[in-house]
């Protein structure tokens, strides 16, 4: 038997040509392949709350989801995602026809995407943005177009009025993070109303994805853009249980949206996973239902290691970025000099750090389409145990000698 081979075109499919194995399997290669610590990739060390755990057991053992579950997600859960729409937001969703339990947020946005963009539309994305957010728009058909937030006394700003100029009119949709990952930005109210009224004004759909909506910081406030004016009928709104319960493995996000958009997103997802995370649904829709102590925990127990984190990396010699929202730091490896930050260039900053501090991190540059604009930018996690982070922290200061 002969090798099947071909001349006539690449065997990827063209539209994903540009994109290769993630930056997050390599980082996490490396880490392993160091014993570095890995503070590359966003997921937590330790798992969620016991009782949420039991309730997935619990739910295998009663025979709860171990078959197929209903395409739209199972009816406890999303009650419970109505219910907390409500609860924490003023915003009220049929659980029947306006909510679709999905395969983490990353299918959320995948299939919302497929369903709403069609090849030739413009889908306008905050720069830096999720490496997904491009692949998944390639796969659409679309055409991103970034709007870049800058860097502006410690924090990352968008600009309004760059926003504004770049909505044209092949523009679809607007595709909002916040907060924001890797930069840890949180829209302002100002900021969203602002957002709202381009959208209204200009006929645009929008996808929010607000997986990181339970982890605001200091005065930082999430407010979902489907509370504004206008904007319930026209945003796709995304959450997820990993972020915000430390599960996830267990691939459980949601879309909540007026009817004709859930059904429109609906026609997209049951062609990808169909459904998934039967048993875990069950167990999600309990933790949706925890008091409101577990989530101040949460948050409270983020904040101290966002803290451990970022000063550590300031006395270690980074430019640090404090987030208001996530639980990424982004850093400026500039102010470590030429020499360590080579020149600026992230990418061989991250290579070179696990064997110059056994530390893994993330170049930014790679969720940019202006990749100068990224270049000297790093982002660490900290969404471990604070035992993990002061040894990184103790590392990552033989830096600075």
């Amino acid at each position: 038997m002969t090798a099947m081979t071909s001349t006539a075109r690449p065997l990827l499919n063209r539209r994903l040509a540009e994109f290769g194995t993630t930056i997050f399997a390599e980082m996490s290669a490396l880490a392993l392949k160091t014993g570095s610590i890995n503070l590359g990739q966003g997921f937590p060390d330790t798992d969620g709350p016991e009782e949420i755990r039991e309730a997935a057991v619990r739910a295998l053992r009663d025979g709860r989801g171990n078959q197929y579950p209903p395409g739209p997600g199972v009816p406890e859960l999303r009650t419970a995602i109505t219910a907390h729409q409500q609860r924490r937001y003023g915003l009220s969703y049929d659980p029947d026809t306006e909510v679709l339990v999905t395969a983490g947020a990353t299918e959320a946005i995948a299939a919302a995407l497929l369903a709403l963009v069609e090849p030739g539309d413009e889908v306008i994305a905050l720069e830096p943005y999720y490496d997904s957010y491009a692949a998944c728009i390639a796969m659409a058909g679309g055409t991103r177009v970034p709007v870049t937030l800058r860097p502006t006394e410690g924090h990352f700003r968008l600009d309004l009025d760059e926003l504004r100029a770049a909505v044209t009119d092949r523009t679809r949709l607007l595709l909002i993070n916040t907060p924001h990952n890797p930069t840890g930005t949180v829209l302002t109210r100002e900021e969203l109303a602002a957002i709202a009224e381009l959208a209204v004004e200009r006929d645009l759909l929008v996808i929010t994805d607000e997986v990181y909506e339970h982890l605001v910081f200091d005065d930082a406030e999430h407010i979902p853009l489907g509370t504004f004016p206008g904007m319930r009928e026209r945003t796709v709104s995304i959450g997820s249980a990993g972020k915000t319960f430390s599960f996830t493995g267990w691939k459980v996000g949601w879309v909540t949206a007026a009817a004709p958009l859930v059904t429109a997103v609906r026609s997209a997802k049951q062609f990808l996973t169909y459904v998934a995370s039967g048993p875990f649904q069950y167990a999600v829709a309990e933790a949706l239902a925890l008091p409101d102590s577990y989530f101040d925990a949460f948050r409270a127990d983020m904040l101290a290691k966002r803290d451990v984190l970022a000063t550590g990396l300031t006395e270690a010699g980074f430019g640090v970025f404090r987030p208001a929202g996530t639980y990424f730091v982004t850093t400026d490896i500039r102010p470590l000099g030429p020499e360590l930050s080579r020149n600026g260039d992230g990418f061989a900053f991250c290579r070179a750090l696990p064997e110059l501090a056994g530390v893994v991190a993330i170049p930014n540059a790679v969720f940019y389409d202006h990749r100068d604009a990224g270049a000297p930018f790093v982002r660490f996690a900290f969404c471990k145990k604070v035992s993990v982070l002061e040894e990184a922290v103790d590392r990552l200061k033989k830096l600075a000698g």
